[in-house]
């Protein structure tokens, strides 16, 4: 997981844009409920009347409310009044919003007073109190004071709107236009609404592109380390991941970190904020429901542990088995001609079958935990709901609780609970992210284990003869109980061939792989021009080889980019050259695009012969100091084989030619032959010494060259 927020945290700036936008669309949709129970309660139950404090009224309502005003109240009434002469009514003056709160405290209970006094017979409905009681309030203002305040402290909400009765009516008995100002307050109100409703999309739409992008930002940084590191692995390296393992890391476990990277910047930074600034409205509206919302915190929780402790080993196993999958995807497909060779489909069919069954399953037990998730989100929440009306509408009943405070905190509560539904969305994803970034980590951080020295001596020669020499080489194999080649020495000169020869498994693709450090060597050294290849950075060590693998490999585009991906400074004459050379310039001029020809992925629109001249081709192009042929004339006839034989001869005079192969015919005219048997150099000479020397080249000669040409010597 700690890979994931790293991830994060090299984009620190977009990361704290992201809260910014988070925080004004928490406080947009944590205002809109108290915008809607105002709406409810004041706007439609009260005419738009906000509190005590009237605009104005009549000359007689103000003595009387100064006269049950306490000192504090009454100098807060002349501060904020003044009579007009003409109407002899009191009007309200410009004051400041804590002035007017004040002031409001300061009338409600003379106003419920007055509302007593005209309407008793509603107000003991209302409260509950008895004639007597009433009449005793009536006679005794203070006693009524002390009675109210009492009553005031079980129900601000009652007390509240008796005052604004008493407003009301006094505004109806000035003649105020009360739809008129129900009307104004309710739009003022609604525009209000609608100017958050505008920010908070604005807010949200703002966040998601920033979420986004900074999701694909992390993607596109971690498929490039990703790919960067794993072009500097050796073959070791390769070998422990697997080539599936990598492509299923740089793609879907990518997407994976992706996907979850935008929830988390959209949900996980949203849903807290959002949770705790509904609880603290929630504990602001003093309904006494608080409990409900602690049971639902409860019961969520508990929720979201189950699904962790169930679903965490199944998304641990699932990319083990996106692994296999791609493996056996991989195998079957680059061994079709094979598979059908042999008439294997219906096994390959199975081994698929039971390797996709396997993820199948696995995916089904995570997705139908994720699916019993929403239903049971959905039924508490409807749960939570019906028991906020139920014991909501109690309230309603006794007076203690006004119906938009009650649908503020049906909102409020709704939020808290779709916070907690976020957190578990994203908690049942995580895990399954947590995995695949580790396993993106585990490729980033692994260090090739062949690498530069700190002090390469790329610089020490201006010009380059190519002469290779083997001191007391050996290498093993990682993990391997004996070495693959064992104490070779040997020197491949500038302007000579070097053949290489022995049975299957002998050795000989290993020597030549350790020339360009595909492995390097466990014992002994290797140098070029005298420096050893350990002292060179690899980019100059493997810019003097020009190489031919076992295996023809060609890239999708056209005939020319193959035969320039030597460099970028080859030229039109230089690739058309190395062409005529590798006796591939007749079968490409035939083609209707010539050098432009497309070639498909993996040079499948070419034969096998054709494959590796194009390859041979290539490695002469970039004109090397040592080309390796790595068992590269297998694939051709002996006419063609001769041919390019003898072209290269003559155009690559100057360089070591170090040539692996299996049929005797292509290295007959080779200055040098060393001929390997179980990773060790048993004979070392040219053709005719080793007819005389070496019983191993015998061997291999006999079963190869007829007695005319044993006799002769030659081919």
């Amino acid at each position: 997981m700690r890979h994931i927020f790293g991830n994060l945290l090299k984009h620190k700036a977009a990361v704290c844009a992201i809260i910014l936008l988070l925080m004004t669309q928490a406080y947009c949709d944590l205002a809109l409920p108290t915008y809607t129970s105002d709406i409810v309660d004041v706007g439609l139950q009260q005419y738009g009347i906000e509190d005590c404090v009237m605009t104005q009224m009549r000359a007689e309502t103000g003595e009387a409310l100064q006269g049950m005003l306490t000192p504090e109240g009454r100098e807060a009434f002349a501060a904020a009044y003044t009579r007009n002469e003409e109407t002899g009514n009191y009007e309200l003056q410009q004051i400041t919003k804590e002035q007017r709160q004040a002031l409001s405290e300061q009338l409600q209970q003379p106003l419920v007073l007055l509302y007593a006094s005209a309407h008793m017979d509603d107000l003991m409905e209302q409260t509950g109190m008895d004639a007597s009681a009433m009449q005793a309030m009536k006679d005794d203002p203070a006693a009524m004071q002390e009675m109210l305040a009492k009553y005031g402290e079980m129900s601000d909400s009652i007390m509240e709107q008796i005052a604004v009765q008493s407003v009301t009516q006094e505004y109806e008995a000035c003649g105020i236009d009360l739809s008129a100002l129900q009307r104004t307050y309710l739009l003022t109100t609604g525009a209000k609404m609608m100017a958050l409703s505008l920010l908070m999309l604005a807010a949200a739409v703002l966040c998601g592109y920033l979420a986004a992008k900074t999701a694909a930002k992390i993607g596109m940084e971690l498929r490039s380390g990703v790919f960067k590191n794993v072009l500097s692995f050796s073959s070791v390296e390769m070998n422990r991941f697997s080539t599936a393992s990598l492509i299923t890391r740089s793609t879907n476990d990518i997407q994976q970190i992706q996907m979850v990277t935008v929830m988390l910047l959209r949900m996980v930074l949203y849903a807290p904020v959002l949770g705790i600034g509904a609880i603290l409205k929630v504990v602001t509206t003093k309904t006494g429901m608080g409990w409900i919302i602690v049971v639902a915190v409860v019961v969520i929780s508990g929720l979201v542990l189950v699904l962790m402790s169930v679903t965490l080993p199944k998304f641990k196993m699932m990319q083990k088995l996106v692994d296999r999958l791609n493996l056996v995807s991989r195998e079957i497909l680059t061994g079709l001609p094979v598979i059908r060779a042999f008439s294997r489909e219906k096994f390959e069919e199975e081994r698929f079958d039971k390797a996709n069954r396997d993820l199948m399953g696995t995916q089904l037990f995570t997705n139908r935990v994720m699916t019993l998730m929403m239903p049971a989100m959905m039924m508490l929440m409807n749960a939570v709901t019906v028991l906020i009306v139920w014991v909501g509408g109690k309230g309603i009943d006794m007076g203690s609780l006004q119906v938009g405070d009650m649908i503020a905190f049906i909102s409020y509560t709704m939020q808290i609970i779709m916070s907690f539904l976020m957190i578990t969305m994203i908690s049942v994803m995580l895990p399954r992210a947590g995995v695949a970034a580790d396993r993106i980590a585990e490729v980033i951080q692994t260090e090739g284990s062949i690498r530069d020295a700190q002090q390469v001596r790329d610089g020490e020669r201006a010009e380059w003869n190519g002469k290779i020499e083997f001191s007391d080489v050996s290498f093993r194999y990682e993990g391997a109980d004996e070495n693959a080649l064992s104490h070779l020495s040997f020197i491949a000169e500038p302007g000579k061939t070097t053949a290489i020869i022995g049975s299957t498994g002998c050795g000989k693709s290993t020597l030549v792989n350790l020339i360009p450090r595909f492995y390097d060597v466990t014992h002994g050294t290797i140098t070029i021009d005298g420096i050893n290849i350990r002292e060179l950075s690899q980019k100059k060590l493997r810019s003097l080889l020009g190489i031919v693998p076992q295996k023809g490999v060609l890239f999708s585009g056209d005939i020319a980019s193959n035969l320039k991906f030597g460099g970028d400074g080859i030229t039109d004459e230089q690739m058309e050259e190395a062409a005529q050379i590798a006796q591939a310039a007749e079968f490409i001029e035939e083609k209707p695009g010539g050098y432009h020809s497309e070639i498909a992925q993996g040079g499948t629109n070419v034969s096998g012969g054709q494959k590796q001249r194009l390859s041979i081709a290539r490695a002469i192009a970039k004109h090397p100091k040592v080309l390796i042929f790595d068992d590269s004339f297998s694939a051709l006839d002996y006419k063609t084989d001769a041919a390019l034989r003898r072209a290269l001869a003559e155009k690559t005079a100057d360089a070591t030619v170090i040539i692996v192969a299996q049929r005797i015919n292509t290295i007959l005219h080779a200055d040098q032959i060393l001929v390997l048997e179980e990773g060790r150099i048993v004979g070392k000479g040219t053709h005719r010494e080793l007819l005389e020397t070496c019983e191993a080249y015998q061997e291999i000669a006999n079963s190869q060259l007829s007695e005319e040409e044993l006799k002769g010597g030659v081919c």
